[in-house]
C-alpha cells in the first residue's frame, strides 16, 4: 500500500462469530480495541526448519518481539487465504509461494486485543529475503531448538503467536484434529 501508513490501512470489524460489522482504520482498530482478523503462517524450509524472527521497533503491535510464524492483518474484504500467501511472500521477500495450507481459526484475546486468528503453514524452498521494514533478524531452526527458545524465556515472544503456536502443537499432537489419530481399530 504505497503512500497509505499501516495506521491508515482500512480493516474489517467483524464481530464474536467473526461476521463483518463495519471497517475503520487500523490505528483505530487498536485504540479503540475493536476485533479484526488476522493470519498466522508457519513457514517451514525445505529441510523442514521452521523460519523464527525478531520484529523491526517499528511495528505498532509487539515491537521488537520474536515470532515463529509470519502474518498480519487482513485489509478490508481480503480473504484468510489471500493474506496468508500476501502477508507470507511479503515478510519472507519471496514470489511464487504455494498457497498456505488453512489449519485452523481460533479467537485471540490477550496481551495486545483481540482477533480472529487463522493458522496456516507452508514450505518455502526459496531463498528469502525478509521484509527490512518487517523482519529485523531471522533464521530457520529446527522444532528442538524452537522449543528450547519459547521454554528458555531469554527471548520476548509475541503472545499471540505463544498462543498460535501453544494450539498448534495441540493441533498435531496424536489424537489431535491434525495430528496422528494413533492405534485404532483395522490399524
Amino acid at each position: 500500500m504505497t503512500g497509505v501508513s499501516a495506521a491508515d490501512e482500512v480493516l474489517d470489524v467483524v464481530d464474536r462469530d467473526d461476521r463483518v460489522t463495519g471497517r475503520a482504520p487500523r490505528g483505530e482498530v487498536y485504540a479503540r480495541g475493536l476485533l479484526h482478523r488476522c493470519v498466522f503462517v508457519q513457514a517451514r524450509d525445505a529441510r523442514g526448519r521452521i523460519f523464527v524472527h525478531r520484529r523491526t521497533a517499528s511495528k505498532l503491535v509487539f515491537p521488537s518481539h520474536y515470532d515463529m510464524f509470519v502474518g498480519g492483518v487482513l485489509g478490508a474484504g481480503e480473504s484468510y487465504g489471500r493474506a496468508a500467501l500476501r502477508e507470507a511472500e511479503e515478510e519472507l521477500g519471496v514470489r511464487g509461494l504455494p498457497q498456505p495450507v488453512p489449519l485452523f481459526k481460533f479467537l485471540y484475546e490477550g496481551p495486545g486485543g483481540a482477533w480472529w486468528s487463522y493458522v496456516h503453514e507452508v514450505r518455502c524452498v526459496l531463498p528469502v529475503r525478509p521484509q527490512v521494514s518487517e523482519v529485523a533478524w531471522h533464521d530457520f531452526v529446527d522444532e528442538d531448538e524452537l522449543e528450547r527458545r519459547v521454554a528458555g524465556g531469554s527471548w520476548t515472544w509475541v503472545p499471540d503467536g505463544l498462543e498460535a503456536y501453544r494450539r498448534l502443537r495441540e493441533f498435531r499432537a496424536p489424537g489431535g484434529p491434525g495430528g496422528d489419530p494413533g492405534p485404532g481399530p483395522g490399524r
